[in-house]
C-alpha cells in the first residue's frame, strides 16, 4: 500500500519556484551517488545552492535518490536548518531571550514588523527583508539587538530599529539607482 502524501497538496510557498533550474543539481546528485544515508547532506547542498529548498527541487531529490516525496518532505520540515521559502537579502533575527525580553524587545519586534509590514517568518514582498525570532543571540549586554546579516545592532529603540531598516532601503535604493 502506497502511504506517500502529495507535497503538492501540504506545502504552502510564497513564491513561485518555476524558474528554479533543476540543472544546476546534477553536481549534487553526482557528488552523492551511490551514498544512500546522504539525505540531509543533499538537502543542504541545494539549500546552499538556491538559498531555500524549492518544491521542484525536493520532488528532484525524491525521483533520484528512489526515496518517497513524503519522506523528503518530512527531512526538510523536521529540522529548523532547512527553509522552504526563499529568503531576502537581509535576514533580520529579532533576539526574544531574556535579557532582550525584559530591556524591550517586544516593543522594537512590533516597530520591525510595522515597518516591513511582515511578521516572523515571513519575506517582503520586495524580497529584501527576511525576519526571525530567535531565542538568544548571545550579545546579551547590548540589549534588546537585532542582527542583521551577522552584524549585530544593540541598544536599541522602535524608533532606532525602524531608522536601520530605513537606511539600508535607502542603501538599496542608491545603489539600484546608480547601476541604472
Amino acid at each position: 500500500m502506497d502511504v506517500s502524501c502529495s507535497c503538492e497538496e501540504k506545502l504552502s510557498l510564497n513564491f513561485d519556484d518555476k524558474k528554479v533550474d533543476l540543472s544546476l543539481m546534477e553536481p549534487i546528485f553526482k557528488k552523492y551517488e551511490g551514498q544512500s544515508a546522504s539525505l540531509i547532506s543533499i538537502l543542504q547542498d541545494t539549500q546552499e545552492l538556491y538559498g531555500y529548498l524549492p518544491l521542484s527541487a525536493l520532488n528532484l531529490i525524491a525521483e533520484r535518490t528512489g526515496s518517497k516525496r513524503a519522506k523528503i518532505y518530512g527531512i526538510a520540515t523536521f529540522y529548523a536548518q532547512f527553509r522552504l521559502n526563499p529568503t531576502g537579502k537581509y535576514i533580520i533575527l529579532q533576539c526574544q531571550g531574556t535579557a532582550c525580553h525584559v530591556n524591550g524587545s517586544k516593543e522594537v519586534s512590533r516597530a520591525i514588523c510595522e515597518e516591513l509590514n511582515i511578521k516572523p517568518g515571513e519575506t517582503t514582498e520586495d524580497g529584501l527583508f527576511t525576519l526571525e525570532d530567535v531565542a538568544c543571540l548571545g550579545c546579551c549586554s547590548l540589549a534588546p539587538v537585532i542582527m542583521i546579516n551577522g552584524e549585530a545592532y544593540g541598544n536599541l529603540t522602535p524608533d532606532s530599529a525602524k531608522k536601520i531598516i530605513r537606511d539600508i532601503y535607502e542603501k538599496e535604493r542608491r545603489k539600484n539607482s546608480d547601476e541604472n
